[in-house]
């Protein structure tokens, strides 16, 4: 798994840093001395799939250079409740300081990376991959993707730059998905891979005409996917996508498709329950 590139992320996590602590941690500076250190340990309180640990160093890193950092885990791991999955030691006003937002990445992270562990698991045994979307937290995308790594499944296009997805409102400007995905490939040449999002069985027709290389079977219900495969018979990559939940997933696998998008593993996804457990170890004096 390619691990996250935090050189590019170095500004949205100062940001998530001085969001949280403003002028300073009010509480810690009034009932903490300044001199004291501490050891804390993030710790599971449920089953997940871990996604974030990285981050964590990082934010560690930023929020107090002094301040060491040890994984007791690794990315991608599937671990039980009450596992510790990271310690950090040293003054304990950076560790308070370090705490909120530390968590709010990783719990996010982990659920990503459990939810989608969640759809991979049901699909198991078919030929369908899981797959995300560009539904994700405006500046945290390579984030939210990498998670979905994380917990076995594919990243879909990143962003509006790397792949073509011809959609309704771009087809609004042509008479045809043919006549879309033609235009795509006349601008873009032999080697781009153009994918077109398709409604109805018409569309679908023209969008292999038109020689679409992947084609999106939007909000079909799992019996018209079924239908659509056996039309296609594995002339072009099918792609499931709308609707899907984890209580359908599977039909829409067993269906045939060769890809099933789900826009939920990052835009409604539920942080996972891990908590920090701080201990002090000396006052310094």
């Amino acid at each position: 798994m390619k691990p996250v590139d935090l050189i590019l992320l170095r500004d949205q996590l100062l940001a998530a840093i001085r969001e949280d602590t403003g002028s300073g941690d009010v509480t810690s500076r009034s009932t903490i001395d300044s001199e004291w250190t501490a050891v804390a340990r993030y710790v599971t309180k449920q089953d997940l799939i871990v996604s974030g640990l990285p981050v964590v160093e990082e934010l560690a890193r930023l929020c107090d250079a002094g301040l060491r950092f040890r994984s007791l885990s690794a990315d991608g791991d599937a671990v039980p409740a009450n596992t510790v999955l990271a310690e950090v030691q040293g003054n304990a006003h950076s560790i308070l300081t370090l705490e909120r937002t530390s968590l709010n990445f990783l719990q996010r992270l982990s659920g990503i990376a459990t939810a989608t562990a969640e759809y991979v698991a049901r699909v198991s045994g078919t030929v369908a991959r899981i797959v995300d979307t560009r539904k994700t937290v405006p500046g945290l995308r390579l984030l939210d993707k990498y998670a979905v790594r994380c917990g076995g499944g594919l990243n879909h296009r990143f962003g509006l730059f790397d792949g073509v997805l011809i959609k309704n409102n771009h087809l609004v400007f042509h008479p045809g998905v043919a006549e879309a995905v033609q235009a795509a490939r006349q601008r873009l040449g032999h080697l781009a891979r153009i994918e077109v999002e398709v409604t109805n069985p018409r569309e679908l027709d023209e969008a292999i005409a038109g020689g679409a290389d992947v084609i999106l079977l939007d909000n079909h219900t799992p019996r018209e996917t079924r239908t659509a495969v056996l039309s296609v018979s594995g002339r072009v990559p099918l792609e499931s996508s709308g609707g899907i939940s984890l209580e359908n997933v599977r039909d829409y696998a067993d269906a045939g498709v060769d890809y099933v998008s789900v826009g939920a593993l990052t835009h409604s996804v539920t942080g996972v329950d891990i908590h920090l457990q701080v201990r002090p170890t000396r006052t310094g004096h």
